[in-house]
Order: C-alpha cells, then structure tokens, then sequence
C-alpha cells in the first residue's frame, strides 16, 4: 500500500490522466479537438525508485486499458498498469489510509468507513429462518390444566396411502365423542401413528393433512403422514420417542 503522505498526489495525477486521456488537453480553440490517440508516450521515472535517483525512461500509455499516472513530487510521472499488483494494491484504501487522509485534507470520512458488521445473512439462511419461525410442535398446545376423560377416545388405526404399498404414506384414523376439542382429537390421532411408528421402527411423520368428519354421534380425524428415518423438513413432524413421552404425560392413548 502506497504511504497516507502519497495520496494527495495520487488523486492530483488522476486528474491529469483523466485531462490526457479524454482529449482535453488542446488548445481552448473553436475547432474539434483532434480524435484521440491509441497509445500515448510520456517521459516517467521507473517505478519504485527514489525520487530524483531514477532516470527518466519512455514509457507507452495505453489510452483504451488506462493505467496509473502518478505526479511525483519533483514534477516526474510514475505509471502503473490497473490491473498490475501495485496498481491493485493502490485501490486497496484501508480505514488507517482513510484516517491519514482525513488527517492530511482535513475531511470528514467517518461516515465512508463502517464499523465492523456482522456476515450478511444469505437468502438460503433467511429463508430457512423463516420457515422455522413457522414451523409448530407434533402435539397442539391446549390450555393447562383441562382434564380429559379416557372415554372420549374410541380407538384409532394407521392404513396406508402409498398405491405402491410401500408405506411411506399413512393416514389416521381416528375415533373421539362427538364434541371432543379439536386440537384433543388431532393429538390424539398423532399420538396413535406415534404408537404404531414405534412397532414399526419409523422415526418420523411429517404431517400432510387432516380431515374431520361426525359421524354415528362420533367425531372422525383423518390425519396424513409421510414417514422417513431422518428428520424431514416440515411444518409439524412428530418424532416417534419424544411424542410418545408427551402423550403419556398428557394422558393420551397411543395404542
């Protein structure tokens, strides 16, 4: 990196390339100024030397790549190539070099140099995020404390839905009183494919959907399942060991 004390005369040689390479450099007549040249040659001493050590050397600019013109202090030019090492690496502003630079115009840069922030979120990252902001527990809360009475729950079955046999989707059915709150009857149907993954050594359900129906004075759930061994993505999965610990400890049936 160029020296905080080497910016000024940076930015006073790319005003005198920009002047160059653009043309304007001719007479202030009424004629068009002259199309410009390809390549451009200037006099500029070797890069890298002392100040007033160097010889002064040609040097060929191309006016289509543009390149780096430096104003050394002694009135000599030192050139660049854009994209060479050093000429990347005089774009490559620290906040130090911002500071000095501050230092040496008097200008206020603090507002160009951000403080140090946190990894921008990708797009992936936000919208697993909002999927899980989403996403909701097997089992539906109810309020704490209700009772439930053990007759309310009149038996249930797992069928498959898989034409194929193969049994990667289930449905629940299942049986309640009439008049059984729906989130109890939905659990309880959860609790059931609990119970029966268990026999079978499934892990996981992702819920699908559910249906409900009365019929004959009963309340019928319908509930949908695709099974997997790992965890699936999903807004509601019931995961085979913890959901059983939790229908015990509400009391539901999961035979």
């Amino acid at each position: 990196m160029r020296p905080a004390s080497c910016q000024p005369r940076f930015a006073v040689a790319a005003l005198a390339g920009a002047a160059i390479l653009s043309g304007c450099a001719g007479d202030a007549g009424g004629e068009r100024p002259p199309a410009k040249p390809a390549t451009m040659t200037a006099r500029v001493a070797t890069p890298g030397a002392a100040p007033g050590k160097a010889p002064l050397t040609l040097a060929r600019i191309s006016t289509k790549s543009g390149e780096i013109l430096i104003l050394e202090p002694d009135g000599k030019v030192t050139t660049m190539a854009l994209d060479s090492p050093e000429g990347q690496d005089a774009f490559a502003v620290t906040e130090a070099d911002l500071m000095a630079l501050n230092a040496n115009l008097d200008l206020d840069l603090g507002g160009m140099v951000a403080a140090d922030l946190p990894p921008r979120q990708t797009a992936q990252e936000k919208a697993l995020e909002e999927f899980a902001a989403r996403t909701q527990p097997a089992l539906p809360s109810w309020v704490e404390g209700t009772e439930l009475d053990p007759e309310d729950f009149l038996g249930a079955r797992v069928a498959s839905l898989d034409p194929k046999g193969s049994g990667d989707l289930v449905e629940v059915t299942a049986n309640l009183r009439k008049g059984v709150d729906a989130d109890i009857a939905f659990s309880y149907a959860t609790c059931a494919l609990a119970g029966w993954a268990k026999r079978n050594g499934e892990a996981y359900g992702r819920h699908v959907r559910t249906l409900q129906d009365t019929r004959d004075g009963k309340l019928t759930i319908g509930a949908a399942f695709t099974l997997s061994d790992q965890r699936p993505m999903g807004l509601r999965v019931m995961e085979t060991e913890d959901t059983l610990r939790e229908c015990k400890e509400r009391g539901i049936p999961a035979a």
